[in-house]
């Protein structure tokens, strides 16, 4: 999840990151519980307790993925994130290291992800699964939202790792950029 985060969410500090993640997968899962449920209260709830359960939970992954994040200005936190997905110079020295700190981030947190592809797995069969009781014993609501989120486990198990591998690349190249900034300021000696 982490490497797939754009940049500008780095803008802020911790409590700004859980609260924006926190918030839109707090509404994310409401809309799920509305669109299933038809309940604006199960929706409410979903949000107030969903939200910031995941919002602290990745505001906190971030900032062990990449403890020196909180040494940069948020203007240099963005810059560095940006950099590192388009597979850019940072051009600037002074935030060479902190490129090289964040690639560094990032393989952890893939490496992490890829731990976890069976818990996703798992989730994916008993989505199918449940999709299928309810298009065979529910309402048509009900298996509407059932395949709506299989479909999002199909992204989830597809096109995400097709994404993180492109970040991946790209930081990648940004690094070496970053390492060569590094060998020139070092062997100039300043």
């Amino acid at each position: 999840m982490v490497v797939v985060l754009p940049g500008w969410v780095w803008r802020g500090g911790p409590v700004r990151r859980a609260v924006i993640i926190g918030l839109s997968a707090g509404v994310f899962f409401g809309a799920f519980v509305l669109a299933e449920s038809g309940s604006w209260v199960g929706a409410v709830a979903a949000v107030l307790v969903l939200g910031p359960f995941y919002g602290i939970r990745v505001a906190r992954r971030m900032g062990r993925v990449w403890p020196g994040a909180g040494d940069l200005d948020p203007a240099d936190r963005v810059a560095v994130v940006r950099a590192a997905r388009r597979g850019e110079d940072i051009g600037d020295a002074r935030l060479a290291p902190a490129v090289v700190d964040y690639c560094n981030g990032l393989r952890t947190a893939r490496e992490h992800d890829r731990l976890l592809l069976w818990v996703v797995l798992v989730f994916a069969a008993l989505a199918v699964a449940l999709a299928l009781i309810d298009t065979f014993s529910g309402s048509t609501r009900q298996a509407g939202v059932s395949w709506l989120f299989v479909l999002i486990f199909l992204v989830e198990l597809t096109w995400w790792p097709r994404r993180q591998s492109r970040i991946m690349s790209r930081a990648e190249q940004a690094e070496r950029s970053a390492r060569r900034v590094l060998r020139q300021r070092d062997s100039s000696g300043e």
